[in-house]
């Protein structure tokens, strides 16, 4: 019995003692998870920069990608930043490298969220890689950017998700369109990435629009990224005597499937979408691509003062290098959102989502952008033809 009075009395003056101002103090207990505080949202009057994450392929096969679109995003925010930045604050760009590969894009989004406590994301321009990403950005309830991903699933994930670019479904039409009209063709085959989302849909749009036409596809074959040899499917295309072969494909397969359905004998005109946009297209597949057609999001040819600003303002700042769609979507991405944090008035997520929503006639480098009540870009496209290694502008056609 006195052994449990004195535990008790030892026990109740240990508590008292704690409690007592002055007193030495306990080590605090570990916080619940209800208890942890959000991440500050700064405000207006703060000092400090307004963080913007971005994240991309700058390493991997598709690396040109990344690279080009960070060079993009980079001139904006130095243009930004010296014209005094937005709400009296310099912007500051936190870029992570996701290899090209789903699972890095998902940690790459965690971390510019969780730890560095963006207020918004740009990227990416692989569709299957916004994909892999845009739900995280959703339930964090982080405005997200993409600015060259055209499958509309990934605006669909969410209230948070944006995209400035056009959707496969314009892009697939438009060139079903150039085929059936411009090139007079009426028997096309598919040549497609049967794993990428990107390159699937666009060849769904494609072969729709082009039956629709009167046209006939009289072939659809697949391959897989990082694929290399592709004649088993190009020699099954030939007996098909196509007079137009279409290949939504990234550069560095249709490269490949250009040369070698060259040296299979194939004649007939190849076809794609914005994912042959680089100069490694070129470099892999030599004089195979010459008289190729792609669509594109913008040509250095076309006569606007805001593609002259861009080009010159790129080529100082890049020793004379001449700047690819990829660069220019990651510019008017990197405006835009500026615009809609002026427009919002603080550097708050709530509030910048709905003033990247109300984007309505901004005047961009690859056209006048307005976003629809789906997030997406209502913009023209532009249709090029490889000449000596380099793209051509051909037409521009509107939505």
């Amino acid at each position: 019995m006195f052994r449990l009075y004195g535990w008790l009395a030892l026990i109740a003056l240990t508590l008292c003692g704690c409690a007592r101002p002055g007193g030495p103090a306990s080590a605090p207990p570990s916080p619940s998870p209800a208890s942890v505080p959000s991440p500050r949202v700064p405000s207006a009057g703060d000092s400090e920069p307004i963080r913007i994450g971005e994240y991309g392929s700058l390493t991997g096969s598709k690396a040109t990608f990344g690279t080009s679109t960070r060079k993009g995003v980079d001139l904006a925010i130095e243009e930004i930043n010296r014209a005094g930045g937005v709400l009296g604050r310099k912007l500051e760009v936190i870029v992570e490298d996701d290899q090209g590969k789903q699972e890095e894009a998902n940690l790459a989004v965690s971390k510019l969220i969780e730890r560095d406590n963006v207020v918004a994301v740009i990227g990416e321009v692989a569709s299957s890689l916004s994909l892999a990403a845009a739900p995280i950005c959703q339930t964090a309830r982080i405005p997200m950017i993409t600015p060259a991903s055209t499958n509309p699933a990934v605006t669909q994930k969410g209230d948070y998700i944006f995209r400035i670019c056009f959707i496969d479904p314009f892009q697939g039409t438009v060139m079903a369109r150039f085929a059936h009209r411009t090139l007079k063709s009426r028997r096309a085959a598919i040549l497609r990435d049967i794993r990428n989302d990107y390159s699937v849909g666009l060849a769904d749009y494609f072969a729709q629009e082009f039956t629709r036409l009167g046209g006939a596809i009289v072939g659809d074959e697949s391959y897989q990224e990082n694929d290399t040899d592709f004649k088993a499917q190009l020699t099954s295309l030939r007996s098909k005597k196509p007079d137009a072969l279409f290949i939504p494909g990234y550069y560095t397969e249709v490269g490949l499937i250009c040369k070698q359905a060259r040296e299979l004998g194939l004649t007939c005109s190849f076809l794609g979408g914005d994912g042959w946009d680089s100069p490694q297209l070129a470099a892999i597949g030599g004089d195979a691509v010459e008289g190729g057609y792609f669509s594109n999001h913008y040509s250095v040819a076309e006569k606007r003062p805001e593609i002259a600003r861009f080009v010159e303002s790129f080529r100082a700042r890049y020793s004379g290098e001449t700047p690819e769609a990829m660069a220019a979507l990651g510019y008017d991405a990197a405006k835009i959102l500026a615009d809609a944090l002026a427009r919002a008035g603080r550097a708050a997520p709530a509030a910048l989502r709905a003033a990247l929503a109300q984007t309505k006639g901004f005047r961009g480098v690859t056209g006048i952008i307005t976003l629809d009540t789906d997030r997406n870009a209502v913009k023209p496209a532009v249709i090029v033809q490889m000449k000596q290694g380099q793209p051509r502008y051909v037409q521009s056609i509107a939505p």
